[in-house]
């Protein structure tokens, strides 16, 4: 009540009560009236004749409006009707008509005003959404002053132009009217516009504020209605562009109803309850507070109904009963859905934000517990010194139980997101933008390859079509599908892009245990992050274990060895820095940067190469980086080589000439061009630089002792200061697209030999286009099939069988992949292992679209299980037996996936031979098979050196390697192992002995290629036999290989490494087998021939007793990279890295049937190859400065 003003009572004599009260009932608390009658009606009044004024003056203007168009439709028909019967006056009505038309074709003041009107309403221009956001923000600025007018009383007498709240609120709804004045212009409806909750709301709250001004007392009343317009909520925030989802959107309207209803009821009961029955003369009126109203409600609505607050008048009563139902009704419904929607709100659904100073990146597609865990296990190793990292991973699917405690395991550098790639918004979500690189998981066991692939390349176009520049890194299954990739604009392997094909990748691996038993084994380790884990007992495992722990690298070489050659850096980095260094990235003037793979002597050092090292982890590889000649000269810990602050001014300043004068043998401390260690086909690169001279061949500018053109190529050069990973970003750093190695074409580096030359015939197609495989002309399926009898006849040794399993309904598995680089040109005709495949004839057919084309391949219609097919094709004498399926994808249960394999492989193992057989056969000429060439001695299947000198009687010496999919089946393939099932795959005695390959190794690649892409253009290197980006894409266009004419630039491409396995107890190093130090094999190899060994595939139970051989098991371990000091035993095969020999091509070197010890009766170990190089009396006057020498190497070789 305000200040100072009189209270009056009713007990007061000077209140008289006329008979007037039974119309205008008594109150006693309305101060400014002497009678005490209040004014309600008046304010009600006011509402119900605008309202009810309004209604009929809407029904009375359509009523008339009707009439008038009755009556005119009745003159109309009467004018139509004269027009028939008068035809005199047709012109008339013509000229009348077109009056109408043009009259009707103008738009009229009113239809303006009208559509400007809705513009203004509509929220369709800025103006538009700003006043309809203004209207709701007063509307609920009224519903505040409401609050507060609330705690005065019903009805009181208030000055207009002393009150403050009274004032605002009348220029509220003066801003009110105006609108309500567009509304009703702009209606279409105008009858049903009037009946609108928010023209109620108008009615019922603007008029009386009028009535107040005039009266100068205020009505409480209506005005709670005012908390209607919060239905609108929702909308308002839809304009405003914050509600988008549906979720939301419903939630906002639930709540908004719900609240507004709550206030409004609120409201009515707060108005009865305070003010009474009009009957019983507002007597039976009790002091509730608004919010004791709204408080009442809630507990009505609930059915609680404590009974502290209640209603005690009768229309508070009514309207309870009333309320009650549909409260209740709403309740029951409302609640549990707003609560479902706030529940159900993705828990994952937030938006990453970034950390100065630290790099993410975004994982996506498939993502499982087991992809998760695999990938963040190696991402996160320790052995990786530089992870400043974090990960974010995106998903659809929000994360089961365990991947969610994994997620809580490594919070401090993972976050997930629950969404879609495919989702422009959850892109934006995860900052795409501002990402390192997205790295796409494929899922390796799906049902349908192709449609994994399909969704990966629908996944790296979303995310291209974002964010063009942002670096992908995708797994692929099928080899054919990487084409589609390149169809993408922005797909651009310059920038970091790169497709790691499974498929591609897993056959290349097997391919290369076919020609050298372990490799497989040996690269899986090498790209994975192991942890040491130290053995004290000697057991294989202790030896296999210590190879585990190394790992692939790259640093750049100090500028300590720029102008020393490959070999000579090569030792140096073992001796001196305890790391192997088996690669470079060679930049020359006539291309570009290339990968090398043990290049040889004829290439120097430059300044800011790259190497490619072996080392346990990434510190140790700086040493190559912190080298310093005149520091470190006379350190013997390696440890120990720190970055020094010499900044060897007076080196840096010396011309390359004089450095690479000063470039010394690392044993006898000449100058490498004065050397006695260097073997005498190491130094004949000077003769071979005249004889290609008087050929008309130009030599490479980094040729041995070529100085004058070296000196201002090295002086140019300027020393990089960018790291490897940031060098890996540029794009003149990456050697090809999809990752795949630019391999020497064109490159006078590596022209042919004098014998190749002279002999290259220009009208044979001997190899495909690129000069990177073997090649024959196309041919039909029938022509290559074997019968059990025929096959039963031929004489097959040294070959490779495949038995495969699958059928017209399988998935195909890509066996190009595995033809390929036992195709590598790299190997002479002669050198080539025949291909034997067991398997159905319909898959076959199936994959010989893409085998047709490469020679000495035949098919054995048949089953692998079949003990008779694998009799036929001399499985006892092969060098390798692959086994493969193609139907593991088609059960549920993951033991059952590889049943057909592990069949296989125990039937194979379980078989027995008869010696008398396999010498019969290796005797006989025999028939020969369809598709292999056996015109030409030269051609046929035992040439090569694979003499065998002990037959395999039983199918456990074998040599197997077995594809698997599930990695805990691994324990059913060794009886006489102890492999626990959850044994870790590389912990296995079968991975170990390079007898089993799983397709789960490849999931290091992944980190491994973010990390560093050059290792991926390595392993591609290594796996495929040299796929370059011409193959890819002629592969993408035809599908097949295209054969092309023999040219020196094609003939070029085969002289690059291969992968051999040297064995030590025949041969040059056989004094190096009993007892001899692995470091100096290392040295007296990499002098002598240029061959780099990485590795050792040891008998099993060769550390238990070397002397006894009669119990001793014919398996083998892999060991990488031993150290300096470390004993080898005769029975060891070394894996190394050896020059392409030119001379082998032109007569087939003499074999040495110098055999394995006789306690390993494997058949790998039985099969060498004993190449011997020859002086040819015809060619004498070229090779006078050549080798006189002969040398006897027993080499298993393999192409890389």
């Amino acid at each position: 009540m305000p200040k100072g003003k009189h209270s009056y009572y009713p007990d007061s004599p000077s209140i008289r009560i006329s008979k007037m009260d039974v119309i205008i009932p008594f109150s006693p608390d309305v101060p400014c009236d002497s009678n005490g009658q209040r004014m309600w009606w008046a304010f009600l009044a006011s509402s119900m004749v605008t309202f009810f004024g309004g209604l009929f003056i809407i029904l009375l203007w359509r009523t008339l409006k009707y009439l008038w168009t009755v009556c005119c439709h009745c003159n109309t028909k009467k004018k139509n009707a004269q027009r028939v019967h008068n035809p005199t006056s047709h012109g008339d009505g013509i000229k009348h008509t077109k009056e109408t038309v043009a009259a009707l074709s103008e738009v009229g003041w009113m239809t303006s005003v009208k559509d400007w009107a809705g513009v203004m309403i509509s929220a369709q221009t800025l103006t538009g959404r700003v006043l309809v956001v203004l209207v709701f923000a007063l509307s609920i600025g009224a519903l505040v002053i409401y609050f507060i007018d609330s705690s005065d009383p019903i009805e009181s007498c208030q000055n207009f132009y002393k009150d403050f709240t009274l004032q605002i609120d009348m220029a509220f709804n003066v801003f009110f009217l105006l609108y309500f004045g567009l509304r009703f212009i702009a209606a279409n409806d105008k009858l049903w516009f009037w009946l609108e909750v928010n023209s109620v709301v108008d009615f019922f709250t603007v008029p009386p504020v009028f009535v107040s001004v005039y009266l100068n007392r205020s009505w409480l009343g209506l005005r709670f209605l005012r908390a209607l317009r919060l239905i609108q909520f929702s909308e308002i925030l839809q304009f405003l562009n914050i509600l988008k989802t549906s979720n939301s959107i419903k939630l906002v309207n639930l709540c908004s109803i719900f609240i507004s209803t709550w206030l409004t009821a609120a409201g009515f009961i707060h108005l009865v309850e305070n003010s009474g029955d009009p009957w019983e003369n507002f007597q039976n009126s009790q002091a509730l507070s608004y919010w004791e109203c709204v408080y009442l409600l809630m507990v009505t609505m609930s059915t609680v109904g404590y009974g502290d607050v209640y209603a005690k008048t009768t229309l508070g009563r009514l309207f309870m009963v009333f309320f009650i139902l549909g409260g209740l009704a709403m309740f029951a419904s409302y609640v549990p859905e707003i609560i479902e929607l706030i529940g159900n709100r993705k828990k994952y659904g937030g938006s990453y934000s970034a950390v100065n100073g630290r790099k993410h990146i975004v994982v996506c597609g498939h993502i499982t517990l087991e992809s998760v865990s695999n990938f963040l296990k190696d991402f996160l190793h320790k052995d990786r010194d530089d992870v400043n990292v974090e990960i974010v991973f995106l998903h659809n699917i929000s994360p089961n139980l365990e991947l969610e405690a994994l997620f809580k395991r490594h919070f401090t550098q993972v976050e997930f997101y629950q969404g879609s790639v495919l989702n422009p918004h959850d892109l934006a979500r995860v900052k795409i933008e501002s990402a390192d690189a997205c790295l796409i998981l494929a899922n390796k066991y799906c049902a349908d390859p192709d449609a994994e692939d399909a969704s990966n390349i629908m996944r790296v176009i979303s995310i291209k079509n974002y964010h063009p520049k942002i670096r992908i890194i995708t797994q692929m299954l099928q080899y054919h599908n990487k084409a589609h990739l390149l169809n993408i604009p922005s797909w651009n392997w310059k920038e970091g892009d790169d497709a790691i094909c499974l498929a591609e990748l897993k056959l290349g691996f097997i391919a290369q245990s076919c020609l050298a038993q372990g490799l497989s084994t040996m690269l899986a380790n090498l790209f994975s992050m192991r942890s040491f884990i130290k053995i004290e007992e000697d057991t294989w495992q202790k030896y296999y274990l210590e190879g585990v722990a190394n790992e692939m690298y790259t640093e750049y070489l100090s500028s300590a060895f720029v102008g020393l050659s490959f070999p000579t850096i090569c030792e140096l980095c073992y001796v001196k820095l305890k790391l192997l260094l088996i690669a470079i990235e060679y930049k020359s003037d006539i291309r570009e940067s290339s990968t090398l793979i043990n290049p040889g002597n004829h290439v120097k050092m430059q300044e800011g190469t790259l190497g490619f090292f072996i080392a346990s982890d990434a510190k140790e590889v700086k040493r190559a980086l912190f080298y310093c000649k005149a520091c470190h000269d006379d350190i013997t810990d390696p440890k120990r080589i720190k970055k020094c602050g010499c900044k060897r001014l007076l080196y840096s300043k010396m011309s390359v000439y004089k450095r690479m004068m000063l470039a010394c043998c690392f044993d006898c401390g000449h100058s490498e061009c004065d050397c006695s260690c260097m073997s005498a086909n190491v130094h004949h690169d000077s003769s071979t630089k005249d004889t290609l001279q008087q050929r008309g061949f130009p030599l490479s500018p980094v040729s041995l002792n070529d100085f004058s053109t070296t000196l201002s190529a090295f002086e140019e050069e300027q020393h990089s200061t960018l790291s490897p990973k940031k060098k890996q970003r540029n794009g003149n750093t990456r050697n090809s697209p999809n990752g795949s190695p630019k391999m020497m074409r064109h490159d006078p580096l590596l022209m042919p030999g004098n014998e190749q030359i002279e002999n290259m015939d220009m009208n044979v197609k001997k190899y495909d286009s690129t000069g990177m495989f073997h090649w024959c002309q196309s041919k039909d399926i029938e022509k290559v099939i074997l019968t059990r009898s025929e096959a039963a006849m031929t004489v097959l040794s040294g070959h490779v069988v495949v038995c495969i399993f699958g059928d017209a309904k399988s998935a195909l598995v890509g066996l190009r992949n595995l033809v390929m680089p036992l195709r590598a040109s790299n190997f002479h005709y002669h050198e080539l292992k025949p291909i034997v495949f067991v398997g159905s004839l319909e898959y076959l057919k199936r994959e010989w679209e893409t085998l047709h084309n490469f020679p000495k391949v035949s098919i054995l219609p048949g089953t692998p299980l079949s003990r008779a097919d694998l009799r036929a094709v001399n499985i006892n004498l092969c060098d390798m037996c692959v086994i493969l399926s193609a139907n593991q994808n088609n059960i549920d249960d993951a033991s059952l996936q590889d049943k057909e394999c592990i069949l296989a492989s125990l039937n194979i193992k379980s078989m027995q031979f008869d010696d008398s057989i396999g010498v019969l056969q290796a005797n006989s000429q025999g028939f020969t098979p369809p598709g292999m060439d056996r015109s030409s001695p030269e051609n046929s299947p035992l040439h090569g050196g694979l003499v065998r000198q002990a037959s395999i009687t039983t199918g456990a010496n074998i040599p197997i390697i077995t594809e698997l999919v599930n990695d805990s089946n691994v324990q059913f393939l060794d009886q006489d192992d102890d492999d626990d099932p959850d044994t870790e795959l590389y912990l296995t005695q079968p991975f170990a002995c390079g007898t089993a390959f799983a397709v789960s190794v490849l999931d290091s690649l992944m980190s491994a290629t973010y990390f560093n892409d050059n290792i991926l253009t390595l392993i591609r290197t290594l796996v495929t036999g040299g796929a370059t980006p011409e193959l890819e894409g002629l592969l993408a266009e035809e599908n097949a290989l295209r054969g092309g004419y023999s040219t020196p630039q094609t003939l070029a491409n085969r002289d690059r490494c291969r992968v051999a396995q040297l064995a030590l107890y025949d041969g040059p190093f056989a004094d190096l087998g009993d007892g001899g130090c692995y470091g100096d094999l290392f040295c007296k190899a990499l002098k002598t021939y240029n061959m780099l060994c990485f590795g050792i595939y040891r008998l099993r139970d060769a550390h238990l007793n070397t002397q006894s051989h009669t119990s001793q098991c014919t398996k083998r371990y892999v060991i990488t990279n031993p150290p300096y000091g470390f004993e080898l035993v005769p029975s060891d095969l070394i894996f190394c890295l050896m020059q392409f020999d030119h001379n082998a091509g032109q007569s087939r070197a003499s074999l040495s049937h110098s055999s394995h010890s006789s306690h390993s009766s494997s058949k790998k170990s039985s099969s060498v190859h004993s190449l011997t190089a020859t002086n040819r009396t015809n060619r004498a006057k070229n090779r006078d400065s050549r080798d006189k020498q002969k040398i006897s190497l027993t080499v298993t070789e393999v192409a890389e």
